[in-house]
Formats: structure tokens, sequence, C-alpha cells
């Protein structure tokens, strides 16, 4: 069974999602009212939000390489598909105060090199499809083994694209600027 999903957008007042000065704050405060079990954000959104380049690495702390608590908390779960292995920065990203935990979507052509990295940190991971992640497989996995009902796609054009074409959006909702 597929989880709700919604897609969550700030776009301007003509549609664009980049190239204007969106109110991080209120798009965050409001996603933040929604009852969401996970957030699912593309790899190349990440990549963008922190600024850094495919593959970049960060200087990690022992802590990277210790196992999490894994503490009753109502956060949702952070999922994003990273099948390329373009991710290396984890460690700041489970920094966000608004995700309890990471699940990364991997294919079965991802680098055994990045899964082991993956590993190595603790952090977990699912592998759905072949050359790419399997949308639709993924979120079965996510409802499921995670029992996630309910997710918010926190994402651009790819990977919003990808799924209004597999036809698995239930929603969308829209941040309109000014």
């Amino acid at each position: 069974m597929l989880p709700w999903v919604i897609i969550y957008n700030a776009v301007s007042l003509d549609g664009r999602i980049t190239g204007f000065d969106a109110d991080v704050e209120l798009y965050y405060e409001l996603a933040s009212k929604w009852d969401v079990d996970a957030v699912l954000m593309g790899s190349n959104t990440v990549l963008i939000g922190f600024g850094v380049k495919p593959g970049q690495n960060i200087e990690e702390s022992v802590e990277a390489f210790q196992p999490r608590l894994k503490d009753v908390d109502d956060r949702p779960l952070l999922v994003v598909p990273d099948s390329k292995g373009q991710i290396r920065i984890w460690t700041e990203i489970l920094k966000m105060p608004y995700i309890r935990d990471v699940l990364v979507l991997c294919s079965r052509s991802t680098p055994s090199e990045y899964l082991n990295f993956l590993e190595e940190r603790y952090i977990d991971y699912l592998v759905v499809g072949y050359q790419h992640v399997d949308m639709e497989t993924a979120l079965e996995e996510l409802n499921t083994k995670f029992g996630v009902k309910k997710i918010r796609i926190d994402s651009g054009g790819v990977l919003n694209g990808i799924l209004l074409s597999a036809g698995l959006v239930d929603e969308v909702r829209l941040l309109l600027h000014p």
C-alpha cells in the first residue's frame, strides 16, 4: 500500500521555484504543522541546500561513526534517493532540527563503496530498483517497513516530475510568493 503523497513547493506568482526570495521560515513553519511521517527530498535539493558539490566530503567527528539512539520521536524521517552516491555530508544533514533520522534510497547500480560509506556511519539505506530508484516500490516499502502513512515531498522539478509522471502524487500544496 502506498502512503499519501503531498508535493510542497514555494513558488513565485509566475510559477517559478527558483530565482526569488522565498520566505523559508514561513515555508517550514507551515510544513511543520502537517502530520507527516516522512519527508522525501531529492539529492539535488540536498546538495544545493547545503551548498556542496556531488561527492564532496566534510570533516567528520567520531560521533559520525557511532550508532544513533532510535528513541521515540515524532519528527519525520528524512528520505533521500541517492543511487549515484553523491551525498557525503550525512553528519551535517543529521543536525537538522526537524528530522529524526535519515534513510537513503539506493538502487542495484549504487556503488558498493557508497553503501559501505553509509554503513560505516550507521546511515540506513534501502535498495529499490536497478539503474535508478524505483519510487513506487520505495513508497510501498516506506509504508510497510517503516510505517510511513503520509509523506511530504520537499524537492525540485526532477523528483517532483518523476512522482507526478508515475501518478504517485495525491496532493500538491503551494506557498505563493509574494
